[in-house]
């Protein structure tokens, strides 16, 4: 991702016409409506900004959380393990839709955090302090990451969805992972049934760090504000007013951090631009939450981590080698996104 116009036009728009006339309306349109209206974008040292506004809508960008450097090393490596996807799916069918991926789903240890790349943004001094006042304590732990990128060429909405949910029975990509019928997805549950997992304080967060400029153009995440307690059922596509696909967190700039809580209603959006769209992430719990977390940081890359990261990541860390490379299949696409 060092330069991810060369990286779009390398990758992008297999079987697609980009210059259609189609596109080019949409991308008119984009242009015009596209992304959330006085959208507010926090520094750093807003800690407690950052805190007022995760809690009210479920989401906050902080900008500069990254130094150029830094943005340029996470891009090189994001350049190297998307160069491996892109080797096995040459047709582009994605992992969540076409032109679409899961980074840590493509991975045979469902995350990327055996990368160094990865591990270097748990404990960033821009960030941390921020989960630290959202979590109200340092014992938050983390639980991994993976994230995602959109190719030019992605032209399809993804569903809204939310990223968390109660405890169900499933039998899906999840379960074609671990090689059985069904699996549980999901810890939380309520015998009783009075209470969901959206009535609980914010149990996980996810930090998407962005590699490029979110645009009106380039595939930018839609989040829809408020939604991360809302017990109504999640619009499907068809169903989905237009100000819900134009709610994007753009213009945002390169190198800021969208933290957000994973029970917000959230969604891809096309990318109708040249640019590789990517967001590599980092995901933590609360310090009273828990569900299964797979090993996936080696012992190697553990050590490298500050005496916080190694804290919170205590949980992850194996004593065994970690088979991080693509699953031939990219844990293919979910019946839902498709």
């Amino acid at each position: 991702m060092s330069d991810p116009l060369s990286l779009g036009l390398r990758y992008g728009w297999v079987g697609r016409d980009s210059q259609s006339s189609e596109l080019q309306q949409q991308r008119d349109l984009f242009a015009h409506k596209n992304g959330i209206t006085g959208l507010e974008i926090v520094t750093p040292d807003q800690v407690q900004d950052a805190k007022r506004i995760f809690y009210r809508d479920g989401f906050v960008v902080v900008s500069d959380v990254l130094t150029d450097t830094q943005l340029l090393t996470v891009r090189n490596g994001c350049d190297r393990v998307i160069a491996e996807i892109m080797n096995i799916d040459t047709e582009r069918q994605g992992n969540r839709g076409s032109h679409r991926y899961s980074l840590g789903s493509a991975s045979k240890s469902g995350h990327q955090v055996h990368q160094p790349e990865w591990a270097m943004l748990i404990d960033l001094p821009t960030v941390t302090p921020i989960l630290e006042a959202i979590f109200e304590s340092p014992d938050y732990i983390c639980r991994g990451g993976g994230g995602d990128f959109c190719l030019p060429g992605a032209v399809d909405y993804q569903p809204l969805h939310s990223d968390v949910g109660d405890r169900r029975e499933i039998a899906d990509h999840a379960a074609a992972a671990d090689s059985s019928d069904s699996k549980t997805s999901g810890a939380f549950w309520d015998p009783r049934g009075l209470m969901t997992i959206r009535d609980l304080p914010c149990p996980y967060v996810c930090c998407n760090f962005l590699m490029t400029d979110f645009t009106s153009q380039n595939g930018p995440t839609r989040q829809i504000p408020g939604t991360q307690h809302s017990r109504q059922q999640i619009p499907g596509l068809d169903e989905e007013p237009d100000w819900m696909k134009f709610s994007t967190v753009c213009p945002a700039p390169a190198g800021s951090v969208l933290i957000r809580d994973p029970r917000a209603w959230h969604g891809g959006t096309p990318n109708l631009s040249n640019e590789l769209r990517a967001i590599p992430n980092i995901e933590y719990y609360a310090p009273w939450f828990r569900e299964p977390m797979a090993l996936s940081m080696p012992t190697s890359v553990y050590q490298t981590l500050s005496d916080h990261g190694q804290r919170i990541c205590r949980y992850i860390v194996s004593d065994r080698d970690v088979d991080g490379s693509a699953r031939p299949d990219l844990g293919h696409t979910p019946k839902f996104f498709t």
